[in-house]
């Protein structure tokens, strides 16, 4: 995927642009050291990084979503996400989203305003999805009116209301994208309506397999919707449409775990508090993937010991629900995988995608395993998503054995490697296929809590509920949701109130099951 970088600086508390001071992607025609006037290219730059860089984040920020997805463990200290520990949300992604008006508002042409609206619509449906599947429901119809409608306490709407209106938001975003303009501030896709038109709609299904569940409600239509998408708009292509940030050696624009300048003081967090976990190992051994040599470096023990880099048992996992001491005598010893050294070595590894192409192509191959959708096997969307994983992966990989130890995915392998994990067995035993592929390929990428999403979901790949190791009450139960916010307790209490009794008889309890779910 190719991103280009923007130069910029804004402060515009007026109007809350939650950039948090200096964002740098992408190229825009602004002056940094001068006063600017606001503008629909300023308004979507900010946005637009909010939800990609916003959840991206850095350093041990960006390790964290991967700890509750069992990914990985950290050494400094007892992480409450490794234990299952879900506390409090906030509802910071609703708020970014009055700037939506304005961005549209100041618009220089009729195409450029449905652009900007289009985004708009997908930005709403972004943020609302989000929100919604950390907590239940939320407000939506009321939300962010407080200016225009002087409404500062939102009524709540029901988790099955708030799916409605992002399927409808989609769907608006889909048709404006169609009939806009190539716009300015966008540091993904370059203004390309095309490419974002094809990330709405993918996006859109992945919302509709997430309401697997509910394919019996008539409102939603969610089969129907599903195949309607499939059959009549495009849809993302290659990696190269992956909804992604790039990353070059400019200061404050490197990878999130990359350790250059080398001194910046974070080396001994990256090169010493990371283990990966026998749930991220376990699969790529079993189906000898090559991908774990570009994922992870080898235990030191192990190669002391005469294991080549190039044998998979060089590379022994932690279970990452063991107690966090007997993790530490493992960290001391030495014998685990720790993250390869290019995640910390290079400035730009990788771009990292909060939805990627493999998504789609992993939920069309779910769809056509449930009978939503006929015409393509599901082992065609499944290669595809192995195989773009790869592709991906070797693209932007020197060819160095400290990054993939003499084990190199080349395209003999690449496109041999789907038939040697093909579909097979009952509905279920593919869809664990699927997941697991999905979770594979999604290391170190996705949108934030995708990992546990999936697994909240479909109960794949499993988790290990480790009873005197749960931080959750009980210990003998997984949590299944955020908190609501300690915000809304303050000054939105009545109609939190009414949202907490309607869904879970009065508690705002992490083990009570939303919507969603049931």
């Amino acid at each position: 995927m190719k991103s280009k970088f923007l130069k910029y600086s804004l402060l515009l508390p007026a109007l809350a642009l939650l950039t948090n001071g200096c964002s740098k992607f992408d190229d825009i025609n602004t002056n940094p050291n001068a006063t600017t006037q606001v503008n629909s290219a300023m308004l979507a730059t900010g946005m637009i990084l909010n939800i990609t860089r916003g959840d991206i984040s850095s350093t041990k920020s960006f390790m964290q979503p991967y700890l509750l997805g069992k990914y990985l463990t950290w050494g400094e200290g007892q992480e409450n996400f490794q234990y299952n520990k879900i506390s409090r949300t906030d509802f910071s992604r609703i708020t970014l989203l009055r700037n939506i008006t304005p961005m549209e508002n100041y618009a220089t042409s009729d195409a450029l305003k449905k652009s900007y609206q289009a985004l708009g619509h997908f930005i709403r449906a972004w943020q609302f999805f989000m929100t919604t599947m950390q907590v239940g429901d939320i407000p939506y119809t009321d939300a962010v009116k407080g200016e225009s409608d002087a409404i500062l306490q939102p009524k709540y709407d029901s988790q099955k209301a708030v799916f409605l209106g992002i399927l409808s938001e989609l769907d608006q975003a889909n048709t404006l994208f169609a009939s806009g303009a190539t716009f300015e501030g966008d540091p993904i896709f370059a203004g390309s309506t095309d490419k974002w038109r094809r990330l709405t709609n993918s996006f859109e299904l992945h919302v509709l397999i997430n309401l697997y569940k509910k394919t019996g409600d008539a409102d939603l239509k969610v089969i129907e919707r599903f195949k309607d998408i499939v059959a009549n708009r495009p849809l993302m292509r290659d990696y190269n449409d992956n909804f992604a940030l790039a990353y070059n050696a400019t200061a404050g624009q490197n990878y999130p775990w990359s350790d250059v300048p080398a001194g910046s003081g974070n080396s001994f967090v990256k090169s010493n508090y990371t283990m990966l976990t026998n749930v991220l190992l376990d699969p790529l051994k079993a189906t000898n993937d090559k991908r774990l040599f570009y994922y992870a470096k080898p235990s030191p023990v192990k190669i002391t010991a005469g294991v080549s880099q190039t044998d998979f048992a060089a590379y022994p996992g932690v279970e990452p629900s063991d107690s966090f001491s007997s993790l530490q005598t493992r960290r001391v010893n030495k014998d685990y995988a720790d993250i390869n050294a290019r995640y910390v070595n290079l400035v730009n590894a990788e771009p990292v995608g909060v939805f990627n192409y493999w998504d789609l192509q992993f939920i069309l191959a779910e769809a056509t395993i449930r009978g939503w959708i006929t015409g393509t096997p599901a082992q065609t969307y499944y290669a595809n998503g192995i195989t773009n994983s790869m592709k991906f992966i070797a693209q932007y990989t020197p060819d160095l054995a400290d990054y993939n130890h003499n084990m190199k995915m080349d395209a003999a392998y690449i496109d041999a490697f789907p038939a040697t994990v093909a579909l097979a067995g009952s509905i279920e035993q593919q869809i664990a296929q699927v997941i697991t592929q999905k979770y594979v390929a999604s290391f170190l990428q996705g949108s934030k809590y995708q990992a546990w999403f999936e697994n909240r979901r479909t109960g794949y790949p499993v988790f290990k509920l480790n009873s005197t190791t749960n931080l959750n009450s009980p210990s003998t139960n997984f949590p299944l949701r955020w908190l609501y916010p300690s915000n809304e307790l303050s000054y939105n209490s009545a109609n939190l109130s009414a949202a907490v009794a309607s869904q879970y008889g009065g508690s705002d309890d992490v083990n009570q099951a939303m919507w969603l779910l049931k």
